[in-house]
Order: structure tokens, then C-alpha cells, then sequence
């Protein structure tokens, strides 16, 4: 099985992408460019999560490139998001530590070869979701709203209370 810190990352990474989803439903009309832009960086961070599940199912790409042409709403893709979140939970909850060691070959979009253990992959789709919603944050930042506070600390205390008892 996943280690413990493996599974709580990725409860961490749905609970940020529930915050930051909530916040984005609720923005106002005039600020619909800059919703675009982090519909367009979410959209992308959701793709590459959904290329690298289909390099641990050892299925074909979805995605030929690391966004789409066309860009989907924010209810298509908050539902997507949750459902491929939700498949990422599952998958560290049951994969074993052996299981994570297993490198696996791929061909990146761009043709490269790549080649990384399950568990390098895990860790790539965290730090890549984490540094994108930053870029959201920032957006959310240039038209003075303050975006969720994306932080492992806040999820770990608002998920476990005991663990603010001393």
C-alpha cells in the first residue's frame, strides 16, 4: 500500500482544487478574461493528470498535447477534475510499495522518451497541480481577490483537528 504521506497529498490536491473551483464559481462577470485564463491553466494541469493516469494504466494517451484546443466550462471541468482526483485516490490507496518502485516508459507529447518509477509520476502530478494553481492564485491576485489558501498545513489541520491539541 501507498505510504501514508502519498495518500494524504492526494486528498490534499482534491481538497485545493474543491477550494479553488468554489472560489472560481462565484467570480464575477466582469472578470470573465481572467476567468478564461484560469480555466485555460486548470484545463491543463486536469490533461496532464489524465495523460499521466493513462502512463499508470499503461493505456494510450488521451491528450496529443498538454491543453485542448478548445476550452471547456468551469462545470465541465470541475467535474472532470473531481472524477480524475477521485481516481487518484483510489489508485494510492490500493497500489503497493512495490507497485511504486515499478518504472514505467512513455513518450511525452512532444515525442521525447520518458521513463519514471509510479512513484516519480505521483510526485510530478502533485508538484505540477500545486505550482498551477499558484499561477491561478496569481491571476486571482492581479484583480484583488485573495484565492484559497492553497497549503498543505491548512488541509492536514482542517482534515485531522486533533492535531492542533497539544
Amino acid at each position: 500500500m501507498a505510504t501514508a504521506s502519498l495518500r494524504s497529498l492526494f486528498g490534499y490536491k482534491s481538497w485545493a482544487n474543491r477550494e479553488l473551483f468554489a472560489l472560481l464559481g462565484g467570480l464575477a462577470p466582469e472578470h470573465a478574461d481572467q476567468l478564461h485564463t484560469c480555466i485555460r491553466t486548470l484545463n491543463h494541469i486536469y490533461v496532464v493528470d489524465r495523460i499521466f493516469k493513462a502512463h499508470l494504466n499503461g493505456e494510450a494517451r488521451p491528450f496529443d498535447a498538454t491543453n485542448t484546443k478548445s476550452t471547456p466550462t468551469l462545470a465541465q471541468l470541475q467535474s472532470e477534475v473531481a472524477a480524475t482526483d477521485a481516481w487518484y485516490e483510489r489508485y494510492v490507496a490500493g497500489v503497493s510499495s512495490s507497485g511504486l518502485a515499478e518504472v514505467i516508459d512513455f513518450e511525452f507529447t512532444d515525442g521525447d522518451s520518458g521513463r519514471m518509477s509510479r512513484e516519480e509520476i505521483l510526485l510530478h502530478v502533485i508538484t505540477h497541480g500545486g505550482y498551477h494553481r499558484g499561477n491561478v492564485g496569481q491571476v486571482l491576485k492581479s484583480i484583488s481577490i485573495a484565492p484559497p489558501r492553497d497549503l498543505y498545513t491548512k488541509f492536514l489541520h482542517q482534515s485531522e483537528p486533533a492535531r492542533r491539541e497539544a
